[in-house]
């Protein structure tokens, strides 16, 4: 074969290989060709889900539609905490080119340092960052109407107390994001707080809202809540225990009024006290629920109840007389009393406020007698009222009572108790020997309490305790003009640092009003005062007069007393038989009634 032919069949070959190739690279383009259609039949066509939400993602958004939190109300319906709408201003400092111009007007418009915004927006890659928030409609259309790209505003609710600190203590407060922090906000957050609503909505690539496309969720607002308490009273007792804390220059101060029919509490208040619309300055101890959270020894406030444990027995009636004497000595330790007298009725005993009687009569009970009585009191216990940071207070169990301890509890030390448990224990005077439960909320059905004490025991203590009010007992500042009422005074040593102080002092006094029916109960304490008055009677006993003469008058409660100057006469009190005097004895503490 010549050199010309081996040519022409290597061209040949060469055509048909070229051949090849191309239909093989026609197939593969057809195969490709059919994969994307058919993939892109598949989504366009058969499932197109995929492809809307990747373009959604990119545009579509789901934003919250804040709830308007419930309005609290007092019980005539009066506001105490409602929601107000503000603006909220946000950045995304992805979406945003700034520079020191901007930041620095906007800083002005946000009254904020430049410094602050400077950080907010330092870093590029996130999408929000709040800078400033709460604000008032007024100051964030000024921040908007700068049109910073990637600024935007966002309506939240902000909360609002119209009493201010009058209601502090009770209401309480909500934090930056409207969820409760202290008081009936907190103790009711569920309730209150309502649930958020959501919405589908198209945003474009500066974060605007273009098309509001569907409502996913409908925001449920809070319920409003009705409390027990009456703002009217609640102001009184705010004005009064305030002026007595000051005149008094004490450290502090608590007040309880509760209905003595149905254990609503009516009015709590505590000094010091904040305003929560302005809390910039916040101290702990402005805050602190001294009425519900705080312990304190009761002092004499609490021989009432070793009393009538002693008259519920039979040891004892109101005329019995009992030697009392300089003092009562049990292994070194002497109980005395401020006025020493030879011997007291009972009635006296308790007019007097006498540590050495009532020591006398607790001593002769079983102590399991007065640990049952001052256990189903609620002492000890919670109220269970459902507020935050209720106090139980501390009795020891019974197993471990030594004698002295039996004694020094009557008269209250050794026991401790708050405010709230001491006016919910009165009601056990006002109702015929029947304990009321204790609630924040209006009551809209008859309560039922829990029988303690015989009627005939509660009303026979409750006569008892008229008498302190009246001419020689220890609160005849106490007093109502025209009318009857009853209570105890307590002024107990502080224990510091293991020790009882001679020099700080908690003075208080527990009472009721009128007491031919009851209508209010009052619990005050003041701590620490040291402008020269230490005594409940002289401290407490006027913060009690002054707040139960307003609120009797504001409720139409008739005068029991046609003329005021019967109600200081003296209760006249006969003798009868004498207890003799127990081989027992109680620490030198001297509880000035």
């Amino acid at each position: 074969m010549n050199h010309a032919s081996k040519k022409i069949q290597a061209h040949q070959l060469r055509l048909k290989l070229e051949g090849w190739r191309s239909r093989l690279t026609l197939l593969a383009c057809l195969t490709l060709f059919l994969v994307l259609f058919g993939r892109a039949f598949y989504l366009q066509g058969m499932n197109n889900d995929f492809l809307q939400a990747k373009g959604e993602s990119r545009f579509v958004r789901v934003v919250d539609m804040p709830a308007s939190r419930g309005a609290v109300l007092d019980r005539n319906g009066k506001p105490l905490a409602i929601s107000t709408p503000v603006e909220s201003i946000w950045a995304s400092p992805a979406d945003m080119d700034t520079d020191d111009k901007l930041v620095v007007k906007l800083a002005f418009a946000l009254g904020v340092e430049k410094r602050f915004v400077a950080e907010k927006l330092a870093d590029k890659e996130k999408n929000f960052v709040w800078l400033r928030r709460q604000l008032s409609p007024e100051q964030a259309a000024r921040v908007m109407a700068l049109k910073v790209p990637g600024v935007f505003q966002q309506r939240e609710y902000r909360r609002f107390y119209p009493a201010g600190d009058v209601t502090a203590h009770v209401i309480g407060f909500t934090g930056m994001d409207d969820q409760g922090q202290e008081g009936i906000e907190l103790a009711q957050q569920e309730a209150l707080a309502g649930a958020p609503g959501q919405r589908r909505v198209i945003k474009d690539r500066k974060g605007r809202i273009v098309e509001d496309l569907e409502s996913l969720k409908v925001p449920r607002d809070g319920k409003p809540l009705k409390l027990s308490i009456d703002e009217r009273y609640q102001y009184l007792a705010h004005r009064e225990l305030k002026a007595a804390v000051e005149a008094n220059r004490a450290k502090g101060g608590a007040l309880v009024m509760l209905d003595a029919k149905t254990g609503e509490v009516l009015a709590l208040v505590n000094m010091p006290d904040f305003n929560p619309n302005n809390r910039a300055n916040f101290k702990a101890a402005q805050m602190r629920n001294r009425s519900v959270t705080d312990t304190f020894e009761p002092g004499s406030t609490f021989k009432p109840f070793a009393v009538a444990a002693a008259l519920e027995a039979g040891i004892v009636k109101p005329n019995t007389v009992i030697q009392i004497g300089s003092g009562l000595m049990i292994g070194g330790h002497n109980i005395t009393d401020t006025h020493p007298q030879a011997q007291l009725s009972v009635a006296e005993i308790i007019q007097k406020s006498s540590n050495i009687g009532t020591a006398k009569m607790a001593l002769q009970l079983p102590s399991e007698t007065l640990w049952n009585l001052y256990n189903e009191l609620g002492f000890g216990s919670m109220p269970r009222t459902g507020f935050p940071g209720e106090a139980s207070g501390r009795l020891r169990p019974v197993k471990t009572w030594k004698p002295i301890e039996q004694a020094t509890m009557s008269y209250g030390y050794g026991v401790s108790v708050s405010a709230l448990q001491m006016a919910r224990a009165y009601t056990l005077f006002t109702n015929d020997g029947v304990l009321l439960p204790v609630t924040f909320s209006k009551r809209e059905a008859d309560v039922i309490g829990k029988q303690v004490l015989s009627a005939a025991t509660a009303r026979t203590m409750a006569a008892m305790l008229e008498t302190v009010t009246q001419q020689g007992g220890t609160a005849t500042k106490g007093q109502v003009p025209g009318y009857r009422v009853a209570g105890k005074t307590g002024t107990a040593r502080k224990l510091i640092n293991g020790q009882y102080s001679k020099s700080q002092y908690l003075s208080s006094f527990v009472g009721y009003g009128p007491a031919s029916n009851p209508r209010f109960i009052l619990a005050v304490t003041v701590d620490e005062p040291s402008a020269g008055k230490i005594y409940g009677g002289e401290v407490s006993a006027p913060v009690f007069s002054n707040v139960m003469a307003q609120s009797l008058r504001m409720a139409g409660v008739p005068p029991d007393v046609p003329n005021f100057a019967d109600a200081t006469k003296p209760t006249p009190i006969k003798a009868a038989t004498a207890v003799g005097n127990p081989v027992a004895s109680v620490v030198n503490l001297k509880e000035r009634g």
